[in-house]
């Protein structure tokens, strides 16, 4: 069940990346979030130190947005079309992913 929400969420990303929009990185990330528009927050578990992501999870318990952790920060940055792993991404923009994030929603 976590690997298939994993390889859903990587798959959201990858459409949103190509049809929607997605923000990278955990500065862009938490920004959305705090401004309502992120539809899903995808958070890479390797992340070193820990506070780097830390205040995600209770931010988007409270503005009510799906949080999903993965557990690379490497596929995390390979699915937005990165070069460099990155620590958390979020979908600003759903596009042809919508019903994916529907899904992880649930």
């Amino acid at each position: 069940m976590v690997a298939e929400a994993n390889d859903k969420a990587y798959e959201a990303i990858e459409i949103a990346k190509k049809t929607g929009k997605i923000k990278k990185g955990a500065n862009e990330v938490t920004k959305a979030v705090e401004r309502g528009t992120a539809k899903l927050v995808v958070v890479a578990q390797d992340i070193q130190p820990k506070e780097v992501i830390m205040h995600l999870a209770p931010l988007c318990k409270e503005k009510n947005i799906t949080y999903i952790e993965v557990p690379s920060k490497t596929d995390l940055g390979t699915s937005a079309s990165l070069k460099v792993s990155t620590a958390a991404v979020a979908i600003v923009k759903e596009g042809d992913s919508k019903k994916l994030i529907e899904e992880l929603s649930k």
